[in-house]
């Protein structure tokens, strides 16, 4: 959800406004990001009142999944554009959506932003005990040995009220609806900490050729259901070499789709500068432009453009 700013220009016209009539304005205690914390979370409030916003009043949990998404991509996007304000303003829509989920389960009587502050607090304490109690842990990798076994312990309960009926398994707590990429990959990442894994990454190349070639057999069979099958089979290979070589497969695809856009984009400008329509061009001469437009963002003169996450006209309307 878009925030919601004030011109700087008018700030500054009021408060030069003040200070007429008078040598020195008020000085303006200077808050913590407590208290500007505490005043955003009144502000939602105040937005969801019988008398605020009719536009937020509507909002659900459901109608706001969109926006929770978006914004956490829009995050992503400005952190690999290099422009510190724009990260920061990302980082506050994100923040906002806590907010905002956090004061509709207060008016349901569900739970409160302070909850959610005070459940994080406590885990993140439980769960580094090398920093706040007397274990200790070599390195990184004994680090995330230990978070998921202490993970396993919460959901086996040691006394708390979430006991669970089912049979216990390491790929608990893996959402089911994450994106498949995103869900893929945290699937083999809690089998690689269990010590399930491959060797080298020349193992999954060789795996991902197998399934490749299993998915050219399915497709001469012209089974549908095997097709998709071994397709997913070929992709979630692909997630797995991601992982294993330490690349987010979603951020990945998500570059892979702009840059594709990108040059797409390119080919229809140069069509269209021939004079000429894109969908009228013969397959031949698309596959040059295609070239073309490569070419063109090897050399930073011709397109300064620079890969990154998303493309601002792909991106959903905010209101």
């Amino acid at each position: 959800m878009a925030s919601r700013k004030v011109s700087s220009r008018k700030t500054k016209s009021r408060s030069t406004s003040l200070t007429k009539g008078s040598r020195k304005a008020p000085k303006q205690k200077k808050l913590t990001a407590g208290g500007w914390f505490e005043r955003l979370v009144a502000l939602q409030a105040r937005l969801r009142a019988p008398n605020g916003c009719p536009w937020d009043r509507e909002q659900t949990h459901a109608t706001l999944r969109t926006y929770l998404v978006e914004e956490a991509y829009e995050v992503l996007d400005a952190m690999t554009s290099g422009d510190d304000a724009k990260f920061a303003e990302e980082m506050g829509d994100l923040l906002l959506q806590v907010v905002f989920h956090s004061q509709i389960a207060a008016e349901q009587g569900r739970f409160t932003v302070a909850d959610v502050i005070r459940d994080v607090h406590e885990k993140m304490v439980r769960r580094h005990p090398h920093v706040f109690g007397e274990k200790r842990a070599r390195d990184a990798a004994e680090v995330l040995r230990n978070w998921e076994q202490i993970k396993a312990d919460e959901r086996q309960g040691n006394g708390s009220a979430r006991k669970e009926e089912k049979p216990k398994s390491l790929l608990d707590g893996v959402p089911r609806t994450l994106p498949a990429t995103m869900e893929g990959l945290q699937l083999t990442r809690k089998a690689s900490r269990a010590g399930f894994d491959w060797d080298n990454a020349q193992g999954i190349f060789e795996k991902l050729r197998e399934e490749s070639a299993e998915l050219c057999h399915a497709a001469e069979t012209k089974d549908a259901a095997r097709v998709e099958e071994e397709m997913g089979d070929l992709l979630f290979a692909a997630v797995n070499l991601a992982r294993f070589l330490q690349v987010d497969p979603e951020i990945a695809l998500k570059n892979a789709n702009a840059k594709f856009a990108r040059r797409f984009r390119e080919m229809e400008r140069l069509s269209a500068g021939n004079g000429l329509g894109f969908a009228e061009i013969p397959r031949a001469d698309k596959e040059k432009l295609w070239e073309t437009a490569k070419r063109g963002e090897r050399n930073p003169k011709t397109h300064p453009q620079k890969p990154r996450v998303g493309h601002p006209d792909d991106r959903a309307a905010k209101p």
